[in-house]
């Protein structure tokens, strides 16, 4: 499989509480985007930052590429807003840290009623416990990352198909270019015979006199025509794409982590196509290596999507 580096996945899942009225929904959204490394961006209630660790931890294990937001929220059921209990455990530790700070600072003010209702955990109005509430987190975001690695392969998928469609058809630029070398070069011969034979006066050569001889006219032909072939020759730059074409759809077909690898091919092809482009005798090579150059660079944008 080919995995995209863009996606999105998104997983609820609801709680009740222990007495059996009210609760709370937990929801997990994992959207991604292309990135040279892997980046974990979390956004989380204090409540469940305590699941943070084990999260990392788990998309680590599945992604390595690729900038990922990462959105918890937790929506508490009405009745469980209207009920609202103490978190006993936050509140005996929120009540020691008062202490020692007030041991150290006596003219510190003391927190207001406001104040410590408003501390992250003090007020758990959901009826949930926390390790309840823990464990749903966890499940909720193993099933969004499963979700998520499922997007990115569909979608990769249809990228490979593309990279594949693209590198047959610039095989059947290769293909179709390859002979018009040899006919150019016959071209040319044809031409240089023609001019010589013009200049030295010899249209007629079994009958016309001339100073210069048939072997002279011959041997000079012979270095136009050689000259014209090396200036001209593309039989190595083709060679080449033929190659990195090769490789290129070998890759895409053996799939995992493929992005860089298939970044670095691009840049080879790019360079055959440039370089056939300047070597272009005729029409016909110049268009080709501009075709060549398009569709590369609609590859390129691609497998900048691919982990």
């Amino acid at each position: 499989m080919i995995y995209s580096m863009t996606g999105y996945a998104s997983t609820t899942r609801e709680l009740v509480a222990a007495s059996g009225t009210g609760g709370l929904s937990v929801s997990i959204e994992l959207r991604t985007v292309n990135s040279r490394f892997l980046d974990l961006n979390f956004r989380m209630p204090e409540d469940v930052r305590v699941c943070e660790p084990t999260l990392r931890e788990m998309l680590m294990n599945k992604l390595s590429r690729g900038k990922v937001d990462i959105r918890i929220n937790l929506q508490r059921s009405e009745q469980s807003a209207n009920a609202g209990s103490l978190n006993e455990d936050a509140l005996a530790q929120l009540a020691i840290l008062e202490r020692t700070v007030l041991a150290q600072f006596p003219d510190a003010g003391r927190l207001r009623t406001g104040e410590i209702l408003r501390w992250p955990g003090v007020l758990a109005e959901s009826g949930v416990s926390p390790e309840v509430l823990r464990d749903a987190v966890l499940a909720c975001g193993k099933q969004a990352i499963a979700d998520l690695i499922n997007v990115r392969a569909r979608e990769g998928a249809q990228l490979a198909n593309m990279l594949i469609a693209n590198v047959t058809e610039m095989e059947s630029i290769v293909t179709k270019i390859t002979p018009l070398v040899t006919e150019l070069i016959n071209k040319h011969q044809q031409k240089i015979v023609e001019r010589l034979q013009e200049a030295l006066g010899i249209a007629a050569p079994d009958t016309a006199a001339t100073i210069v001889s048939r072997e002279e006219i011959n041997e000079r032909i012979h270095q136009e025509v050689t000259m014209y072939g090396i200036r001209i020759d593309i039989a190595e730059e083709l060679s080449r794409l033929t190659a990195h074409l090769n490789e290129t759809r070998h890759v895409i077909q053996k799939g995992g982590k493929v992005g860089k690898r298939l970044d670095f091919m691009m840049q080879e092809l790019n360079r055959e196509a440039n370089t056939l482009g300047s070597k272009a005798a005729a029409k016909e090579l110049a268009d080709s290596s501009m075709t060549l150059k398009l569709l590369i660079e609609q590859m390129r944008e691609q497998v900048q999507n691919l982990e």
